[in-house]
């Protein structure tokens, strides 16, 4: 029995091998920051944000890119390559930066670049020069999209900037390209509960994404999130907890999607709470052992879709 759908599976049967992808940082920030939605960014966003192991901005795409890939191809064989703008809000830069930027990695090994960015700051001619990008060179597109979570009142609290709204209209706005969608989501945030779990699940699922990253909250120091916790104002919940609502997750969760990552790696350095101070590794090793154990798969429950209560009724 097939666990769950593996974006790395995905890859090798589009593909035809095992590709990689090489993360590449850009001088870039972001609106939540800087001033034009907020200041302080999301209250757990520490100052280097997620890239922690990339290479410094000061360092050319290309050259990072190359860097890399020398590596790689050094320790795996590696022939395939998908470069990941990585860090903060990549599509908030001006045109012809982006388009510098993304030009460097065109490259004959690579199949396709994976960018991230806050839903709300996909503007058309960006997405007009992606296209042309992804044709020109025969390329894949994915925009990593940050949801989190869909419930309103914890978007505030953690001073997203963005509702659920943007989300949909950034996926709507991509779909229009035919670009993969990777969603994010934390399933762990301190307000949130299981039903908050089931539907982020739906609504990704509606939503048709193409692929999915699951992140475990990290607490970083200096950050509002790392105060909240010093003062005993959120309680994390246990990794068997967590371990269940991943499992709920993939029970709703359409199965054509594919799962790019379970449990995210995160700093130990600097850092109060991190994965249950638990490798990501045995994380992910637990979650398929409890899957097998109760004879789950993603979209066992995969069934409120397509006309569902018309269904129903007819079958009463």
């Amino acid at each position: 029995m097939q666990l769950y759908n593996k974006y790395s599976t995905q890859l090798k049967g589009i593909y035809g091998q095992k590709v990689y992808k090489i993360p590449i940082s850009i001088p870039c920030s972001c609106p939540n920051r800087d001033g034009n939605i907020s200041t302080g960014g999301c209250i757990f966003c520490g100052e280097n944000a997620v890239g922690y192991e990339n290479l410094p901005t000061s360092i050319s795409p290309k050259e990072q890119f190359s860097r890399n890939v020398e590596y790689i191809s050094r320790k795996y064989k590696a022939k395939k390559f998908i470069p990941y703008f990585q860090n903060f809000t990549n599509t908030y830069l001006p045109l012809r930066d982006f388009k510098d930027y993304i030009e460097q990695v065109c490259q004959e090994n690579v199949v396709g670049i994976a960018i991230s960015t806050r839903p709300d700051c996909l503007r058309e001619e960006y997405l007009v020069f992606l296209n042309d990008i992804s044709k020109e060179f025969k390329l894949d597109i994915t925009l990593e999209l940050g949801l989190q979570t869909p419930n309103y009142h914890t978007l505030n609290k953690i001073n997203r900037g963005h509702t659920l709204a943007e989300f949909i209209d950034g996926v709507l706005m991509a779909k229009k390209y035919n670009f993969d969608i990777c969603a994010h989501v934390i399933l762990n945030l301190p307000w949130d509960n299981d039903l908050d779990v089931v539907e982020s699940a739906k609504i990704l699922s509606a939503l048709r994404v193409s692929s999915i990253k699951s992140h475990a909250l990290y607490i970083e120091k200096h950050t509002k999130m790392a105060d909240l916790y010093i003062k005993n104002e959120i309680e994390m919940i246990s990794l068997e907890e967590y371990i269940n609502r991943v499992i709920i997750f993939l029970e709703y969760l359409n199965p054509d999607i594919s799962i790019q990552r379970l449990i995210g790696r995160a700093p130990k350095e600097n850092t109060l709470f991190v994965n249950w101070s638990t490798s990501w590794w045995k994380i992910k090793d637990m979650i398929e052992e409890e899957m097998e154990i109760r004879q789950t798969y993603q979209g066992r429950k995969f069934n409120y879709l397509g006309g569902k209560a018309i269904e129903t009724m007819q079958n009463s």
